[in-house]
């Protein structure tokens, strides 16, 4: 039943319009992947994430309907996402001890957040974990890696995410036992602007600068006037603070 769903769904297209949505979209791939690797380990081989990602192209093109209006870029993108991101998990490529550290860092921030009413400074969050200033800085570096997959794991769709709770909206993918699912792009940007906005304005400017601008954490610490680290550690506690932030609002 499930291959011949497949064969349906490839039949939508044709061999021919299917080979050339791949080829012309093989620079998307690279693109993702960059933006993706740039904050890994050396253990993370930049050539099994773009693996990765062309099998995501490849799936994205089979099951791709154009008649649900949606662009074959934009259903691209989260199916390709969605395959690095997977390949990334299965390696189980961050020490645990290192993913303990980045939970004690959102718990401090989601604790914080609801005793002030708001998202507390840098310095607040540094006292609260009896860190020094370069204790926490240190902390923001060795954690940076999981910042690649942590909102994208968080906003993934599963059965727990109701859209009408959440403000986001999704399209069916186009066969019917496909994982992938469309997420709206407005409607996740809607859904996360709230979060956006209660950011400290130097973490809202890293976030606009490297998601809406898509700078380079090098060329947003050139426009900042500070080192490339530094922009790193800003972009991980920016992330800590949405991916609490947002886990916050889905749950009311």
């Amino acid at each position: 039943m499930a291959a011949e769903r497949l064969a349906e769904t490839r039949a939508v297209l044709g061999d021919d319009e299917r080979e050339r949505l791949i080829l012309e979209h093989v620079g998307l791939v690279r693109y993702i992947v960059g933006r993706v690797a740039v904050r890994l380990p050396e253990s993370v081989e930049r050539e099994d994430l773009e693996s990765a990602g062309i099998v995501g192209l490849i799936k994205a093109a089979d099951r791709f309907e154009p008649r649900r209006g949606v662009k074959f870029a934009t259903y691209a993108t989260a199916v390709v996402r969605g395959e690095v991101m997977e390949l990334l998990r299965s390696r189980d490529w961050v020490p645990r001890s290192v993913r303990k550290r980045f939970r004690e860092l959102e718990q401090a921030l989601a604790e914080l957040r609801r005793q002030l009413g708001r998202q507390p400074s840098e310095e607040e969050v540094r006292v609260a974990l009896r860190l020094s200033e370069q204790d926490y800085q240190q902390l923001l570096s060795e954690t940076s890696a999981i910042a690649v997959t942590s909102l994208e794991e968080l906003m993934e769709v599963d059965e727990t995410l109701r859209p009408e709770e959440s403000g986001l909206s999704h399209e069916p993918a186009a066969t019917g036992d496909d994982p992938a699912q469309i997420v709206d792009e407005k409607a996740l940007q809607g859904l996360l602007a709230r979060a956006v906005d209660e950011l400290p304005e130097r973490d809202r400017i890293v976030i606009g600068l490297y998601y809406q601008d898509e700078l380079t954490l090098r060329e947003i610490g050139e426009v900042l006037g500070v080192t490339e680290s530094r922009i790193c550690q800003i972009h991980t506690q920016a992330i800590a603070r949405l991916r609490t932030r947002v886990a916050a609002m889905l749950e009311v």
